[in-house]
């Protein structure tokens, strides 16, 4: 008997189908397939998970000539944890208190750099008592400061998320009543949730016409000032996006769909990988470029042009994880 057979076995004696096998391995549904089918053999991590998932020995999975089961003094299942109707609504009650903080760390880190453009802009304007080592001092120091409140927030809810880290990251299972009263709670912030989604995209779009506004003008002054306006419009855009997505991530952690659904999981680790290393990078090449020619006036194109980009860069990682899946 050869190893697809034996796992087809397994699966069957225990119950499950390939989707819910997959789940608990924590593959896609097509990967369990070809295991079946005997078009690929799982990695060394796979097996032993199998090993241990069903009780049984490496040695009886991988040699042909054993056809009797060999049971090892494992449990016949890979533990996973248990959402209570308790932590359930605690946890949606949590992610619904981190979205304000977490919206208000993203708008913090958007309009960090608006004293610094005014301040900057001030020392242009005929009689102004604003020298540029002040002004450069005074929007250096209140960018970090503001900076420095929005990592504040961000690591206290990650501390605060620890005892809930396990939702969306590693397997479970809920208890009965759980995915029904989280299927009403999602039921039921829908509306909000795409209401809150349209203002935010409408703020967003919106967001370059005091800018577009101030070019028209020839004071430099009045563009920098209409500039910190759509800066302020994106924020609260931003900021908005954010305070709808986190309570909607939230259930949909729970009952394992969108995003964090199991065949999902890895497509979503690697766009929040791509997605955190391009925008360390601009941050990195902001500064780098405004630190070297002290053009602060200049430099801030750069969150325009990297914002355009980051939809660009996020297509193309869609559509590889897409044609990945497939293949």
């Amino acid at each position: 008997m050869i190893l697809a057979d034996k796992i087809t076995n397994l699966r069957k004696k225990n119950g499950w189908s390939q989707e819910e096998l997959a789940e608990k391995m924590q593959v896609s549904r097509q990967a369990v397939s070809k295991w079946e089918g005997a078009q690929t053999v799982p990695d060394l991590e796979k097996l032993l998970a199998l090993s241990r998932l069903f009780g049984v020995t490496t040695d009886y999975l991988l040699k042909d000539e054993l056809e009797e089961e060999e049971f090892t003094d494992e449990p016949d299942r890979i533990p996973v944890k248990r959402v209570s109707l308790a932590l359930a609504n605690e946890f949606l009650e949590w992610r619904r208190q981190a979205a304000k903080r977490v919206a208000a760390g993203v708008l913090l880190c958007v309009v960090a750099v608006i004293p610094l453009l005014l301040l900057s802009a001030a020392t242009t304007v005929p009689g102004a008592s604003v020298s540029e080592p002040l002004a450069a001092g005074v929007g250096l120091a209140a960018l970090l400061v503001l900076v420095a409140a929005a990592v504040a927030l961000f690591v206290s809810c990650g501390f605060k998320n620890a005892p809930y880290e396990f939702i969306g990251s590693e397997p479970f299972e809920t208890e009965y009543g759980v995915d029904g009263m989280v299927r009403e709670r999602q039921k039921a912030y829908r509306p909000r949730y795409a209401r809150t989604n349209l203002i935010a995209a409408c703020l967003c779009v919106l967001s370059p016409i005091p800018l577009f506004i101030g070019i028209v003008t020839e004071n430099e002054f009045f563009i920098v000032a209409m500039l910190t306006v759509t800066l302020l419009l994106a924020g609260v855009g931003a900021a908005l996006f954010t305070l709808a997505g986190v309570p909607w991530a939230a259930t949909q952690k729970l009952l394992k769909e969108g995003d964090w659904a199991p065949r999902d999981q890895r497509t979503l680790r690697i766009r929040q990988t791509v997605s955190t290393v391009y925008w360390l990078t601009a941050t990195a090449v902001y500064l780098t470029w405004s630190f070297v020619t002290n053009a602060w006036d200049l430099t801030w194109l750069v969150w325009p042009v990297a914002g355009i980009l980051f939809a660009a860069v996020m297509g193309v990682c869609r559509l590889v994880t897409e044609r990945e899946k497939k293949s």
